[in-house]
């Protein structure tokens, strides 16, 4: 068994140059750290004590070479034969290790695990032995890698954006803005170099519970840990922010819910407004909502506190009188145009899809697509003329996500449906059909007003709802994406059944 000690990244590359030269297997190495693998910022402390941001920021890298790949000592001819590298004074030949794996791999060091040396030397292991895929995400290590970074990366983005720094005199040469925060990986040297950048010759501290960087104006240096007491200041332009923070908070407005899941909990004992965020959100479930009421409602005979719903008190705004104007739902923001329905304004029977899809979004009409195409042929082999029906859908505004260069459908949710229903109750009350076909359970949804109906429950028979008949049927794009040549002949014969049907309860 070999043993090594490593307390940064630069030491781990040194040794796995060593075990890699000597065909050392994963299993035959035993990684430590002098803390018990605590430490969580031994890379920047590694670095010499005084460093600007530049000379820290290529210190992690200043063994690699400015190609495309960075050479380390390795064993195995073929690997030489690649890089055509010849080792010197006997040394093993070398192997190349492209810089995308080394970027993973120092990103990686800094996620905390006390097998993190291990899996990395296991990487690489894996990678000289011609393992390539080691660092795609499908396979289970390079899943766990890219896991690691991502993880590292989200930590330095929150440490940017969750560090509070507070004020001192600077009179006694200490710096002017101390802060206090607690990562849970190994990124203050990045966060460091960051805050060094963006605050120029303005001196500050960074404390954690691990480690100490300072930066005086020019240079960066690195410490031991600090109580946490050493953030702990008076500052006046922290009461001044706390009351800036207290005059803007609309207590109509609140999300609690929303608030705590954009900032981490973890986050909060350390900000300077999450001593007062409890007691406000506490006041606002209490009465205070009343803050952010319109006048209107402020002026109603009664109790001096009215209790109102966040969602109640807003500005009382027109009903929009056409489709084009609609903005019940946030659906509108990135579609198109609304889509009306067609056909006949006389017509007996009315079909009801589900929504727009991109080509309906884009055109402007409904069932233009490739589902439009399977209706058609549908209703040519059931005997019903598309100029004789009117077709709608009961979302108006087309629903989706970007999935590459390509908008894909997304099913609307249930209060979408709500708020869109207006719509079709203004359509149906002015084509008086006698008979509506449900295309899908969305359709289904709208025409009952019931979120919780099924196709399942009303396939089988076509039923009575407010003096019309209703015919459930599949919608067209299920054919489409039907999994095989029988469940899409199926779910085909279902909407032809369901149209013919439809006729015979018109007497046709």
């Amino acid at each position: 068994m070999n043993a090594r000690l490593v307390q940064s990244f630069d030491e781990w590359r040194a040794a796995t140059r060593e075990f890699i030269a000597r065909r050392v297997p994963p299993e035959s190495v035993e990684w430590s750290s002098q803390d018990g693998d605590g430490d969580l910022f031994s890379s920047a402390l590694a670095q010499p004590r005084d460093a600007d941001p530049a000379s820290a920021s290529a210190s992690a890298s200043a063994s690699a070479p400015v190609d495309d790949a960075t050479t380390v000592a390795g064993a195995g001819a073929c690997a030489a034969a690649e890089t055509g590298m010849t080792a010197a004074d006997g040394a093993a030949p070398a192997f190349r290790l492209p810089r995308q794996l080394m970027e993973l791999l120092e990103a990686a060091a800094c996620f905390s695990a006390a097998d993190r040396w291990a899996f990395l030397y296991k990487v690489v292991w894996r990678w000289q032995l011609g393992e390539h895929d080691v660092i795609s995400p499908a396979d289970p290590d390079g899943s766990r890698l890219h896991g690691m970074v991502k993880a590292v990366h989200r930590e330095e983005h929150d440490m940017h954006a969750y560090v509070r720094f507070r004020e001192r005199n600077e009179a006694d040469g200490a710096p002017r803005f101390v802060a206090w925060f607690e990562p849970t990986h190994n990124v203050l040297p990045q966060v460091a170099r960051h805050f060094a950048r963006r605050m120029g010759n303005i001196s500050w501290m960074i404390a954690t519970p691990t480690a100490t960087m300072m930066w005086d104006g020019e240079t960066l240096h690195a410490g031991p840990a600090l109580m946490r007491g050493a953030a702990d200041i008076d500052d006046a332009g922290e009461a001044l922010w706390l009351t800036y923070y207290r005059s803007i908070f609309n207590p109509a407005r609140l999300n609690a819910d929303l608030l705590r899941s954009h900032i981490p909990s973890r986050f909060w004992k350390n900000l300077p407004e999450g001593a007062i965020v409890p007691a406000m959100v506490s006041a606002a479930a209490n009465g205070e909502r009343r803050t952010g009421q319109t006048e209107t409602v402020g002026r109603r005979s009664g109790a001096t506190t009215i209790p109102i719903s966040a969602e109640r008190a807003q500005p009382e705004r027109d009903e929009p009188t056409t489709l084009d104007q609609c903005r019940r739902c946030e659906l509108w923001k990135n579609a198109t145009q609304a889509v009306p329905g067609v056909g006949s304004e006389k017509a007996r029977i009315m079909l009801v899809g589900e929504q727009p899809g991109d080509q309906e979004d884009l055109a402007g009409l409904p069932f233009v697509g490739p589902a439009g195409a399977v209706l058609e042929r549908a209703m040519k082999e059931a005997g019903v003329q598309r100029d004789s029906i009117y077709l709608t859908n009961a979302v108006k505004h087309f629903k989706w996500e970007l999935r590459g260069k390509r908008r894909l459908h997304k099913t609307p949710a249930q209060r979408e449906i709500s708020a869109c229903h207006v719509w079709l109750e203004e359509e149906m009350a002015r084509v008086k059909p006698e008979v509506i076909v449900a295309l899908g359970s969305t359709a289904l949804k709208s025409i009952l007003q019931d979120g919780s109906a099924t196709m399942k429950s009303v396939m089988d028979a076509p039923l009575q709802h407010d003096g019309r008949w209703v015919v459930t049927v599949y919608h067209p794009s299920y054919v489409l994406r039907a999994p095989d040549e029988a469940t899409r002949q199926q779910a085909y014969n279902v909407i032809v059944e369901g149209l013919r049907q439809a006729r015979k309860l018109l007497g046709d």
